[in-house]
């Protein structure tokens, strides 16, 4: 029963979250409430005895992730006026896909696989079952090609945040390196007779 209203906290707070990502107007209250449905996401995963992916969860896309999240956001300074200029213009396309997605969750809900019969049951294992060690033998057996390629994804995006955010700016001043190496003291020293 507890668990039960947990489960249903957790997952209901989670909805909530990703609700507010959506319509967050501010790209900084989407980032909190993304953080916020990435905590929810972890409680289930604690329930779920899958403690491990948990605190992943928590470690990395909240700790790791979602500050780099930020940080990208605060270098771009994004116009959300220009942004929004073209809202109508696309509001139809939008509102289909919307009714689309719509029409499928309904669908999905009446198929019967969400039924009293058709529930799955977690499972609590023993203290002899330990999760980061089979997450691990599936990472990097089944799955290494998946767990190689979403790396390499990864990889990619940080790179074009750091050119995205990169720019020259025309009021600082910078070093040549070089030219400093290979300066002499005759064209840096005068002597001044007295």
């Amino acid at each position: 029963m507890l668990e039960t209203a947990f489960f249903y906290m957790f997952g209901g707070l989670a909805v909530l979250a990703a609700t507010g990502v959506v319509l967050a107007r501010n790209t900084m209250y989407s980032v909190m409430w993304l953080i916020f449905c990435f905590f929810n996401a972890a409680g289930l995963f604690f329930m779920l005895d899958a403690e491990f992916l948990g605190i992943i969860l928590i470690l990395i896309y909240v700790g790791a992730v979602m500050v780099l999240f930020i940080f990208v956001i605060m270098m771009l300074e994004i116009n959300t006026a220009v942004l929004r200029e073209g809202f109508l213009q696309y509001l139809p396309t939008g509102g289909l896909v919307a009714l689309v997605l719509l029409i499928e969750f309904v669908a999905a809900s009446r198929s019967g696989a969400f039924s009293q019969g058709a529930k799955a049951t977690a499972e609590h294992f023993g203290r002899e079952v330990n999760n980061t060690v089979e997450i691990g033998k599936l990472l990097y057996t089944k799955y290494l090609l998946g767990f190689e390629v979403a790396a390499v994804i990864l990889l990619v995006a940080l790179v074009g945040a750091i050119v995205l955010t990169l720019r020259a700016r025309k009021d600082a001043k910078y070093q040549n390196i070089s030219a400093q190496v290979r300066v002499r003291k005759e064209d840096r020293v005068r002597k001044v007779r007295l």
